[in-house]
């Protein structure tokens, strides 16, 4: 197999519907849009010699889908004539081109979901089979926006108790006092059984991630999640050494398994984080996967969306699919959302070959703005 060319359709498209911000400091979900204007959106559209044709609808594209499209009029051409079943030799060519681009994290992935969406339609097979398979079924948990109000958390985590979840993660507001009484008030809400997780959005320097990684070993949270930006490793190292809640990390460093040996050696994480956007698609996502297999470290998997959700469903050592909850009518409605509803706290991951994107190519030429 062959591929035969690889497209590149830019659309507009309304700002999501539910706005939500995270912490202090922090851009939130219509952050940067010009007035009057809608955003810009890209799918990526692989050909092949055998009439397969491989689709990524790219998440957070409206930051990105202008590079999208000059990175596949500039590089992915030239990747024309090779085989697309051949998904390692893709990967180490989309880091070559990343050697003197410097590609932006969220494109490395790009090419090989492409790849091994076709490759999981052309085996018959669902890509988590594929990638070495676990369960379909998989335990989801709240993962908060940053609201408000201390009520607010308490109506909408109430909210998820009722629709059957038993895992919460908190974003909170960025200030390590106020984000303890409200960890402190979420062990009471949901209860001693349910697993608490902490997401500081590296807010924080070492002696406040130090401080406040007591007050969650206090409440019985199951990790501790960027607390400090991903840069000073030793920072990291000291706060492993120093706490007993593991420390989950490395979810917006650059370079994929070869960085992520780097932090394992260091000591300077308890956890591993991966997902298809930021670790290099499915073929990056699984070498630190079994990396960290074989340190005997829990990967957690980060993000929703299709991908993630196979990548869930892969991986033995991963506890969670992670499911963004924004308001009453959002929450009220994850059970409606077809491949990726969640009901009763579970995710149950299609069996259907390929990553799942049901694309109207007809309509995305008729509709777009722009296309390479």
């Amino acid at each position: 197999m062959r591929i035969t060319d690889i497209r590149c359709f830019v659309l507009e498209s309304e700002p999501p519907t539910h706005r939500y911000r995270w912490r202090t400091g922090l851009m939130g979900s219509h952050d940067g849009m010009p007035a009057g204007k809608k955003q810009n959106t890209a799918v990526l559209r692989m050909d092949t010699d055998e009439g397969i044709v491989g689709c990524v609808e790219i998440e957070s594209s409206a930051r990105y889908a202008s590079s999208v499209m000059q990175l596949t009029e500039r590089r992915l051409k030239s990747l024309i004539g090779e085989d697309p079943l051949a998904t390692e030799r893709l990967w180490h060519l989309i880091w070559e081109i990343d050697r003197i681009d410097e590609m932006h994290m969220t494109h490395l992935g790009l090419v090989d979901q492409l790849a091994w969406d076709i490759k999981s339609k052309k085996a018959g097979m669902p890509l988590w089979q594929m990638l070495g398979g676990n369960s379909t079924k998989v335990p989801a948990y709240a993962s908060t926006v940053t609201w408000d109000t201390m009520d607010e958390y308490e109506r909408y985590i109430k909210q998820c108790i009722d629709e059957g979840f038993t895992a919460f993660k908190l974003h909170a507001w960025g200030d390590a006092k106020e984000d303890a009484r409200l960890s402190r008030n979420l062990r009471k809400w949901t209860g001693p059984d349910a697993d608490l997780m902490f997401d500081g959005s590296a807010g924080w320097d070492y002696v406040t991630s130090l401080w406040f990684g007591r007050v969650l070993e206090e409440c019985g949270f199951l990790w501790y999640e960027e607390p400090m930006r991903e840069f000073e490793l030793n920072s990291y190292r000291k706060l492993c050494d120093a706490l007993d809640i593991p420390v989950l990390a490395a979810e917006t460093s650059d370079g994929c398994h070869w960085n992520m040996a780097t932090w394992i050696q260091m000591g300077a994480l308890d956890m591993t984080r991966v997902n298809t956007n930021y670790k290099g698609g499915f073929t990056g996502a699984m070498k630190i996967a079994h990396l960290s297999d074989s340190h005997g470290m829990r990967c957690q998997v980060h993000g929703m969306g299709l991908a993630n959700a196979q990548l869930c469903a892969a991986i033995r050592i991963n506890d969670y699919y992670e499911q963004l909850v924004m308001n009453a009518e959002q929450i009220a409605g994850l059970k409606t959302l077809g491949k990726l509803a969640i009901k009763d706290g579970f995710l149950h991951v299609s069996s259907e070959p390929g990553l799942g994107h049901a694309v109207d190519w007809a309509d995305v030429e008729r509709r777009a703005v722009a296309s390479v």
